[in-house]
């Protein structure tokens, strides 16, 4: 006697129901608008002409004009704030992204005496918040004579970035085959060789997330470029834009057009490395 098979074909059992999808599309549309609707705002307050966000009237958008970026660009330091933030920024990526690739894989691959020290000081350091390193850092600073000096802002930048990118970088690493390494080095290739050639390049994902997460460190940080860069001539993007904030007064039109220019670089990397962030992201979290 034959049985037959009353179990559910895969996907039928799930299916939503129209009432579901409908709940569930407004839900996302309800989210997608409430996260869209600061962005907006701040690119259309920067359109309206000088001192138009002033009108007591409603009104989305009339007579947009580019004054305030023209504005930005000549009654302000901006280009200077922005050359700041753009070397800060591009420096503290190049060499974040060196130490943490570096480091990650000799914590992954080698044991030396000390390994456990480093592994628990990279991770301890990121339990102390900013306001507490301020002090100590702008003294060691002073002692070397960096203060109001790019490097300086770099060196304080990385110690943010450097240990959790180095952990991050590690745990991608440990997923990669040890036997991939073996079979660089029968190749004739050196350690430092192995690791250029060979793991560097499977490794792309993890270098993009250290590599935004470097960025975005330098470039919106202001606790640091605040008390380490007091000349005008070296402030970053955003210590400039505290300019624009007085105790009775904001010029909104200047503040928001800049947040817009400042928001443009940021996203041009987010383009560039979005299609690795995912894989970077998730690294390390299973491994075969």
């Amino acid at each position: 006697m034959s049985t037959v098979n009353t179990r559910p074909v895969a996907g039928q059992g799930d299916r939503r129901g129209p009432l579901a999808s409908v709940l569930l599309h407004a839900t996302l549309i309800a989210a997608s608008v409430i996260s869209l609707f600061p962005v907006v705002w701040l690119v259309l307050t920067s359109l309206k002409p000088r001192d138009g966000w002033l009108s007591a009237e409603l009104e989305l958008f009339n007579q947009p004009s580019l004054t305030n970026y023209s504005r930005v660009f000549s009654e302000t330091e901006f280009p200077v704030w922005l050359l700041n933030s753009v070397v800060a920024a591009g420096l503290t990526t190049v060499l974040g992204v060196f130490l943490a690739s570096t480091t990650g894989y000799a914590l992954s691959r080698f044991s030396f005496p000390g390994r456990r020290g480093i592994m628990w000081l990279l991770l301890i350091t990121q339990m102390f918040p900013v306001a507490i390193l301020i002090v100590p850092l702008y003294n060691l600073m002073a002692a070397l004579g960096l203060l109001n000096q790019i490097p300086g802002l770099i060196v304080a930048y990385m110690t943010i970035a450097v240990p959790f990118c180095a952990w991050m970088m590690k745990s991608y690493f440990d997923s990669i085959p040890r036997e991939i390494d073996q079979a660089g080095l029968i190749d004739g290739l050196t350690p430092f060789g192995t690791f250029w050639r060979v793991i560097l390049p499977l490794a792309r994902p993890s270098l993009a997330v250290t590599a935004f997460y470097c960025f975005m460190t330098a470039w919106g940080e202001v606790a640091y470029a605040t008390v380490f860069m007091s000349q005008e001539d070296k402030r970053t993007l955003g210590v400039g834009l505290q300019q624009f904030v007085g105790q009775h007064w904001s010029d909104w039109g200047l503040l928001t057009a800049s947040a817009v220019l400042i928001a443009v670089p940021a996203a041009a990397v987010f383009l560039v490395v979005q299609r690795h962030l995912v894989a970077g992201l998730t690294s390390g979290a299973t491994k075969s």
